[in-house]
């Protein structure tokens, strides 16, 4: 096929480093199909690489790619974090869970977003009961469904951008941005009306890989919030839950707490107004484990800057060609927003998520 879609990074090889990393520690690998190619026609999986005992009761996990373009920070750390681990013992009754690239249509595609526009972040949730109602974004979709990247169009939907960002203050209309919708399924932060392929295939995995454990700690790794350069380690959560004052515990005050609601908000860039997060799935699909969810969330541009680059992706999915010219130049500033080319960030944010998981190692040997 002939493309001009961006080959500075890919799916392809991010998956070929992990595989051959796995491989050379001696870790079990399986393998979830997604029913769709990437942009070269090439075939998708989300993998799954479990070091050590698949029956230990103590589990440490990772997972990359829940928003598929942040998924080559992710995937990249979990690759290096791999060849560091094969001259080594892992503690007793303790394994290692990676799920590389959980929405791989995203990573291939370099879209935030599923194949169908789902954020996934959006979408874990009970869609048997009742779907969150946020209204207010409705008076707001129009700047999302724009059918112009250029024109009279685009600048009416900027005048309505700028005018709401001057009335109500940018972090709160970002609120209802981002808090997630289910009403607009060609608007930004769509939650989707019911489980995703990347939803039902997290659940897979966590029914086979860790539904027999006792302790797991589990780390979703993202970017794109945040000052530069800077790994903030949060836990995100719906409530308070059982294992909380051990999460705290285990990393201080490297550690922000954010509890989501429609009425929350938080400093640290990411949406607490937001429900269907991943880690509150990993607590609801394990009530008999203690489960300390983490998240790491590299910072990268300002928000203002990274939104822009979303509303320009949305266009493109929506209107335009991703395989062409244009195409190319989006999908290029889409990458930088969420994996930005500068070899120092790269090594800083690889050096924080080693640390962090090393910590979390040695917090499970300290349980009994």
């Amino acid at each position: 096929m002939h493309t001009d879609f961006p080959t500075l990074v890919s799916y392809r090889a991010q998956r070929e480093q992990f595989l051959a990393a796995a491989t050379a520690v001696g870790a079990s690998l399986s393998e979830h199909w997604h029913p769709l190619p990437g942009p070269f026609g090439e075939a998708l999986s989300t993998d799954v690489a479990v070091l050590g005992d698949p029956n230990a009761s103590k589990l440490l996990v990772s997972i990359s790619g829940t928003h598929g373009v942040e998924g080559f920070y992710g995937s990249n750390c979990q690759t290096q974090w791999l060849q560091t681990l094969g001259n080594r013992s892992l503690p007793a009754d303790t394994a290692i869970v990676m799920i590389h690239l959980i929405n791989p249509w995203g990573t291939a595609w370099l879209r935030r977003v599923n194949e169908d526009n789902i954020d996934l972040n959006r979408n874990h949730l009970d869609f048997n009961r009742p779907l969150p109602n946020n209204q207010a974004y409705d008076a707001l979709h129009t700047i999302y469904s724009c059918a112009q990247l250029q024109g009279p169009q685009r600048e009416r939907a900027d005048a309505l951008l700028d005018e709401q960002v001057q009335q109500h203050g940018w972090p709160t209309v970002m609120s209802i941005v981002e808090g997630g919708q289910h009403r607009h399924p060609d608007g930004l932060f769509y939650g989707g009306l019911a489980p995703s392929w990347s939803n039902k295939t997290l659940h897979s995995i966590i029914q086979k890989h860790l539904s027999k454990a006792k302790t797991v700690m589990c780390f979703d790794l993202h970017t794109g919030a945040g000052a530069y350069g800077h790994p903030m380690l949060l836990t995100v959560a719906e409530r308070a839950y059982p294992a909380l004052t051990d999460a705290q515990a285990a990393y201080g005050p490297w550690l922000y707490t954010v509890l989501t609601g429609a009425q929350n908000l938080s400093e640290t860039g990411i949406a607490a107004t937001a429900t269907g997060y991943t880690s509150q799935a990993v607590i609801d699909a394990l009530p008999n484990a203690h489960v300390m969810p983490f998240v790491i969330e590299c910072g990268t541009y300002p928000g203002e800057d990274v939104h822009r680059h979303l509303r320009d992706d949305q266009w493109l999915h929506l209107h335009g060609n991703p395989l062409d010219s244009v195409g190319r130049d989006i999908k290029l500033g889409l990458l930088e927003q969420f994996y930005p080319a500068d070899k120092d960030w790269q090594e800083m944010v690889w050096v924080r998520t080693r640390q962090v998981w090393e910590r979390g190692l040695l917090r499970l040997s300290e349980i009994k």
